[in-house]
């Protein structure tokens, strides 16, 4: 069966400049082999990646062994579900793209919660 997304339906691409998704395809597919549970499509703000290095999840780092570029506001990625959480009760999460987020979330995260943060992927990043 084909992944689905958080709204029910299929699960759209989240990002591939950086390439993203913990298979790096694109996509925020989740299996047995992610632990972290890489599901959640979030658009990175300054804020969001300062508040990740804070508690040892440093995003905006290349580590080119890893195939991680390091992000910079505006980026699409697939984040891990409970690390967004965490920024959410800290008062710092990014926004989400709903129909590029796994359903898996949904065991972590309610989707009333991903709600107040939905975004389409707005044309102007400067503000991010």
């Amino acid at each position: 069966m084909a992944d689905r997304n958080v709204l029910g339906g299929p699960l759209d691409p989240c990002g591939t400049e950086p390439l993203t998704g913990f298979y790096r395809d694109g996509c925020c597919s989740t299996g047995p082999q992610d632990l972290g549970r890489h599901t959640i499509c979030g658009v990175v703000t300054a804020e969001f990646l300062a508040h990740q290095r804070s508690i040892g999840n440093d995003l905006s780092t290349p580590m080119p062994a890893y195939r991680f570029p390091g992000l910079v506001p505006g980026d699409r990625w697939c984040v891990t579900a409970l690390n967004w959480l965490r920024a959410h009760e800290d008062g710092h999460a990014c926004p989400v793209v709903l129909a590029s987020t796994h359903e898996a979330t949904l065991e972590s995260v309610p989707l009333e919660v991903l709600r107040q943060y939905a975004v389409d992927v707005p044309d102007d990043l400067t503000d991010l």
